[in-house]
């Protein structure tokens, strides 16, 4: 299940540290889709694993669909790729999975409304990601912007995307969780710890 999402189970239920769970789990990949599309493409990898099993962690809230270009390649194969790109120069890359793929294009929205080039990368599994080689890795995140991760969970995992593989290449902030939820509809949770479009487009702002 899906993070703080789950809401009016209350913060107990909310299992805002099984990704970075599963996540440190040995040969295991860990998809977390974003919307109808990248299920499907997550579901196609997970039943073509021999040797490999696989976690899906998905919503029950209502999420748009992000995927609205149709592609001949599945997507998710890649780990990570680009779903937005910035307009004008590059100066943020924001990063995210899940239902937060939404609130990322929301502020690469308002970023780009102050002239704030920002591209949005799609993460929905860091171990595909991990294995694509590293010209295709620097492709989708490359030196220079600054990097914010949003995902409505802990920050533990992101670190080496956010920070970059040698680990100085980029400013870098997350917008996420750094302890349990609470009791409340998932809309007023994500207002209540700032896991907002404002909240992400702030943060990638003192950055620059």
């Amino acid at each position: 299940h899906d993070s703080i999402g789950l809401g009016e189970d209350g913060p107990t239920h909310q299992p805002i540290e099984h990704l970075a769970i599963s996540r440190a789990t040995p040969n295991t990949l860990v998809f977390r889709p974003a919307d109808v599309v990248e299920t499907a493409e997550a579901w196609e990898i997970a039943l073509s694993q021999k040797t490999t099993p696989s976690v899906l962690s998905l919503t029950r809230q209502n999420v748009p669909t992000v995927r609205t270009q149709h592609k001949t390649n599945n997507l998710v194969e890649k780990g990570a790729y680009v779903l937005a790109d910035a307009e004008g120069k590059r100066q943020v890359i924001l990063m995210a999975t899940g239902s937060e793929v939404a609130i990322a294009l929301e502020a690469r929205d308002l970023l780009q409304a102050e002239g704030i080039g920002t591209r949005v990368v799609s993460m929905p599994c860091f171990e595909l990601f991990e294995a694509q080689d590293e010209a295709y890795r620097k492709r989708v995140l490359p030196g220079g912007p600054v990097r914010v991760a949003v995902e409505a969970a802990t920050r533990f995992g992101w670190d080496k995307w956010l920070l970059g593989e040698r680990g100085r290449e980029a400013k870098a902030g997350f917008v996420g969780m750094d302890g349990f939820g609470a009791s409340a509809p998932a809309e007023t949770l994500y207002e209540q710890f700032g896991i907002t479009a404002e909240g992400v487009a702030a943060k990638a702002k003192s950055l620059l």
